[in-house]
């Protein structure tokens, strides 16, 4: 899986960035058909501070998005990582249930 990290209106540290890959890659855990997984990291001044990040996931024939907004960065990546968690489980939830189909439809078939 190719992690890539990009932070918006601010420098991001190393250790940030580094938190930010490790929380992407155990998403690899629950599913490992992930082509491509993007965070953008976001800081709005004016409002208060508001920390965002989003998290774009590439997978086969689909991309899942989440996006999180905290007072920290590792909160929000922390709430993105799970959304796009549960979004993974039901991807690959439906793929199984087409799988169970066209199994279903040889059998017919024989």
């Amino acid at each position: 899986m190719k992690t890539i990290v990009t932070s918006r209106h601010f420098k991001a540290h190393n250790s940030l960035v580094e938190y930010a890959q490790r929380a992407v890659d155990k998403l690899d855990r629950y599913y490992d058909g992930i082509i491509k997984c993007e965070v953008i990291l976001s800081y709005e001044k004016p409002r208060r501070s508001v920390k965002i990040a989003e998290i774009i996931t590439s997978v086969y024939r689909s991309q899942l998005t989440a996006v999180s907004q905290s007072n920290d960065f590792h909160i929000s990546i922390d709430e993105a990582v799970e959304k796009v968690l549960v979004q993974l489980k039901k991807y690959k939830a439906k793929l199984r249930e087409k799988d169970r189909v066209r199994v279903r439809q040889v059998r017919a078939k024989v």
